[in-house]
């Protein structure tokens, strides 16, 4: 008899991101196929038969569906046929099984995407602070400002 393990999604508007929670897993097998069916199978560490089948909300694209196998769990990496935000996981529209759970810690909104890919570019912003003069950008005091300060 198999069980399910626990499963963990979340998305961005490419790719869909499911994190199996099977630790020490062996003989995985992960099948994806365009219409959106995604099969799961593996065995545990004590033996143990788990799998799953999903019928997800869209289409993807199996070239390119990748799996990333750790010590704990096994993290696929769907690739959406068509770019855009599933309204959820699974094309029912029944309440998912109890195995299958938000992934919190990866999840995020339409919105925050963007905002995501803005901060990244904000990071490469070097601040030189070749600038000497008063920088008073609301009521913020930079280190030559604090300087000169401390002199009066």
């Amino acid at each position: 008899m198999s069980r399910q393990p626990e499963v963990l999604w979340a998305q961005r508007s490419d790719k869909v991101y499911l994190t199996v929670s099977l630790p020490d897993a062996k003989d995985i097998s992960v099948k994806c196929e365009p219409e959106g069916h995604f099969t799961f199978s593996a065995v545990g560490a004590n033996g143990e038969s788990f799998n799953f089948a999903l019928q997800l909300y869209g289409n993807i694209s199996p070239q390119g569906c990748k799996t990333k196998t750790g010590l704990r769990n096994i993290l696929c990496s769907i690739q959406k046929e068509q770019k855009g935000w599933w309204r959820r996981l699974l094309k029912s529209e029944e309440k998912p099984a109890p195995y299958i759970k938000v992934d919190w810690n990866k999840w995020c909104d339409e919105d925050d995407e963007d905002s995501e890919a803005n901060l990244a570019s904000d990071d490469d912003v070097v601040y030189t602070g070749e600038n000497e003069e008063s920088s008073d950008d609301e009521g913020m005091l930079y280190l030559p400002d604090l300087e000169k300060a401390r002199r009066n």
